[in-house]
């Protein structure tokens, strides 16, 4: 520790800290632009001058190393006057366009220029001028000339974000940030540019003149839309959402948010929003009110069970519901008798319902992602699927993380990758067990018997001994993995390396409250169905709760399909979607913006929430919804007045800690069959690689114009292939292909990706374009149109 003085006061910081620190700890504000506390020091702003004694000059704080005994004077008239200098170079080139800017109100050089800048200006020569930039959909660069240069926004890009999108052209006043070649910026993280940006120079497109900042009321909130649950500000202006941006949590999204998180509001404003319970008669809907709506819903619940029995009622839901709506969805259908709910819908396997216990979490603290030394991520698109992770662990490795990837894409991760096994799906558990063995070698263990006969090859072993290395390492499972045909094998292997090791386990977890749904039980107990057995053979009577199954399926004309032969389909939802062609009732309830409630996040943190705005027309919370059918249908149990009674009754007798120290993957004894994986394609040709992408995650995402303009979204209806099929099939940029996948198919644009596997095709979900198509994983066939 060192000892300095500033401002005539003591502190002690560690030895390598800089002034600001200290004057940081003493809660000394010192004027700055380009230093940002999550970001290199670059000292080129000037801005944070500060008087040392016994230096020749003043220095700047964010850059000048603390020395024991130093002393510091911050508001001088030394520091003042080279600060004040500083400030009026910054304003010689500055607009005057306050009035007009998107900043204004909550610019930090207007905040420092009343302070540091004069009333009048000695500068007479013309003042430079930078054109406009369009770098995309979401962040605007139409004022470039208020760019004072603190390059914040290209150190997020290289640091954070892991890709310099921006950088500096020319030298002296000609200077000017710009993207490359007249690109885009096209990072899932681009947002946060927004926020460290400390003038009007970078703004949000979306946002773009439509509000002043001091007429927004600020109302903190959590992200639904990835595991990790970013904590948020949602601004509001006449009781619409208009602009979000994060809110600080160290522990959890420290001060960023992904682009996904910040500007998918626009979908909560969407046209489509449904607002008034509707019914169909006789092929037609009408509106009608709520409690005819309930009546009927009600009424044709008891229909279907006194006719076919309580097994004829299902109910699908989101992971993307509150706690509480689960809950009371899974308490109302038990109440009735059923066993038929699940919010799994992307799932293949479920064979580790039977021999699995406990719950699918991160096997961390969030926090600690960015601390380990080694880690193996297996199956997992990890910077479109979460992104803040991803940056995570970007931070990880450029500490020294040995990072390795089990996949069937070699995607850029915008990180070092120590070890990669890129092949088919099918190959998955094959090469997994190549890793067990490796392990089992090195430690000179005996082999698990599925391992007994495998053959590591050079990357398994290299896998191995960096999981044999370190004290702080990792075995996560991505959403691919979670949904494979095989999940429950490559769990029983992941757990049984990270065992071996002394590695954390666990899964990146998909949507915003996976971890609530399982602690609640929104899954079939004993006897009950699955979500692909309700698929296949669809319940005479379903409750689907945020479900849009077009997309939030695998099959998504299938289970279109599968809805049309139900009898009775009551569709709660926020929005107007495919339901309008098979269900008999839908019910408008309100998204998270306009409901309290809880999620659990990946590392198993339960986070509440309020309501941002009022809902929109005749739209109610669903736990509200739920509450009041399960009156209407006379089922006792149901008598909560406030939602924090719903969430007393869903954790009653729960501990999370307990629940999530269980492991999700079942022992490797438990598992059928041996680690040799699955036939390959044959003679279809082709493997079919599935994701969700990035902006087609959830019913709000589908929704937000902007983010469906970005270049991710505008790749989720193309099919990549690799070089040697792209060559063997003698495609060419703009072509389109034919594929086939069993009795489904689709026309789709073709796409070259050096990065995939030979023999492996990728094949989103979850869009309009390839809905027609199959199952996630498997073969499937491609031909030239």
């Amino acid at each position: 520790m060192v000892e300095l003085e500033i401002d005539g006061r003591k502190v002690e910081v560690p030895e390598g800290s800089m002034v600001m620190d200290a004057a940081h700890k003493l809660d000394i504000y010192v004027p700055h632009f380009c230093y940002h506390p999550k970001l290199s020091i670059a000292a080129n702003c000037r801005m944070c001058l500060v008087d040392v004694e016994k230096a020749p000059k003043p220095l700047p704080a964010c850059a000048t190393p603390v020395a024991q005994g130093m002393i510091v004077r911050t508001h001088s008239d030394k520091a003042v006057q080279a600060q004040k200098g500083v400030m009026e170079l910054l304003l010689i080139n500055h607009p005057l366009d306050c009035p007009i800017c998107d900043q204004g109100g909550e610019c930090q050089l207007q905040d420092l220029a009343v302070g540091y800048g004069a009333s009048a200006s000695r500068y007479q020569e013309e003042k430079r001028v930078v054109f406009h930039k369009n770098a995309g959909p979401l962040v605007a660069m139409e004022e470039m000339s208020r760019c004072i240069h603190c390059t914040r926004c290209v150190r997020f890009g290289q640091e954070v974000a892991g890709i310099m999108e921006l950088g500096m052209v020319h030298r002296g006043e000609h200077s000017e940030i710009t993207t490359f070649l007249e690109g885009s910026i096209d990072s899932e993280l681009s947002g946060n540019m927004i926020d460290i940006c400390p003038v009007g120079a970078l703004t949000s497109k979306p946002f773009r003149f439509a509000a002043r900042t001091w007429e927004l009321t600020r109302r903190a909130s959590v992200s639904p839309h990835d595991s990790l649950g970013s904590n948020l500000v949602m601004q509001v202006k006449n009781n619409k959402v208009m602009r979000v941006v994060p809110q600080d949590n160290e522990a959890i999204n420290e001060c960023w948010i992904s682009d996904r998180d910040r500007f998918s509001y626009e979908g909560l404003n969407s046209s489509e929003r449904l607002t008034r319970p509707m019914i169909r008669d006789d092929g037609t809907w009408r509106e009608t009110d709520w409690p005819t709506a309930l009546g009927y819903v009600a009424q044709g619940l008891r229909r279907v069970i006194e006719v076919d029995g309580a097994r004829a009622l299902g109910a699908l839901a989101t992971a993307d519901s509150t706690l509480e709506e689960l809950f009371l969805l899974g308490k109302l259908v038990r109440a009735l008798g059923s066993e038929n709910i699940d919010f799994r819908l992307r799932h293949a396997d479920f064979s580790h319902d039977a021999v699995g216990h406990g719950i699918p979490w991160l096997g961390l603290p969030i926090a600690d992602v960015r601390r380990l030394q080694s880690a193996f991520v297996i199956g997992s698109f990890l910077r479109k699927d979460h992104p803040l992770l991803a940056a995570k662990l970007r931070r990880a490795c450029k500490s020294g993380c040995k990072l390795s990837v089990l996949h069937a894409a070699d995607d850029d991760l915008l990180m070092p990758v120590h070890a990669r096994l890129i092949a088919a799906p099918s190959a998955w558990v094959s090469l997994l067990a190549e890793v067990a063995a490796g392990v089992a070698d090195a430690k000179g263990i005996g082999r698990p018997v599925a391992v007994a006969s495998v053959r590591p090859g050079e990357a398994a072993q290299r896998i191995a001994q960096s999981l044999m290395a370190g004290e702080r390492k990792a075995v996560l499972l991505g959403n691919a993995a979670a949904q494979h045909p095989e999940a429950t094998q490559l769990a029983a292997l992941a757990r049984w390396l990270a065992d071996n090791t002394g590695a954390s386990f666990g899964y990146t977890v998909e949507a915003g409250n996976t971890v609530g749904a399982h602690l609640v039980d929104a899954k079939p107990r004993q006897g009950g169905l699955n979500a692909a057995q309700m698929l296949d053979a669809p319940p005479a009577a379903m409750l689907l709760l945020n479900v849009e199954p077009e997309f939030d399926t695998p099959r998504g004309a299938a289970a279109l399909e599968a809805m049309r032969k139900s009898a009775f389909v009551v569709a709660l939802s926020a929005y107007k979607h495919g339901a309008m062609d098979y269900a008999q009732v839908m019910l408008p309830i309100a998204p998270f913006s306009e409901t309290a409630g809880s999620f659990v996040n990946c590392e198993g943190v339960l986070q509440s929430f309020n309501p941002v705005v009022a809902s929109v027309g005749q739209s109610r919370p669903a736990w509200k919804v739920l509450r009041v059918l399960a009156d209407q249908l006379g089922l006792a149990g149901f008598e909560y007045d406030a939602i924090e009674a719903v969430r007393e009754a869903a954790l009653q007798g729960v501990d999370i800690a307990a629940r999530l120290g269980r492991s999700e993957a079942p022992p490797l004894s438990q598992t059928l069959g041996s680690a040799n994986g699955r036939e390959p394609a044959g003679d279809a040709g082709f493997e079919r690689l599935s994701e969700v992408p990035i902006y087609r995650s959830d019913a709000i995402v589908r929704r937000a114009p902007s983010l469906q303009q970005t270049r991710d979204a505008r790749l989720a209806g193309q099919i990549a292939l690799p070089a040697d099929a792209w060559e063997r099939l003698g495609l060419q940029p703009g072509d389109r292909v034919t594929v086939k996948q069993g009795p489904f198919s689709a026309e789709l644009p073709a796409r070259l990706d050096a990065g995939l596997a030979a023999g492996v095709v990728r094949i989103p979900t979850a869009h309009p374009a390839t809905a027609s198509l199959g199952a996630l994983f498997g073969a499937v066939s491609v031909h030239k149109v």
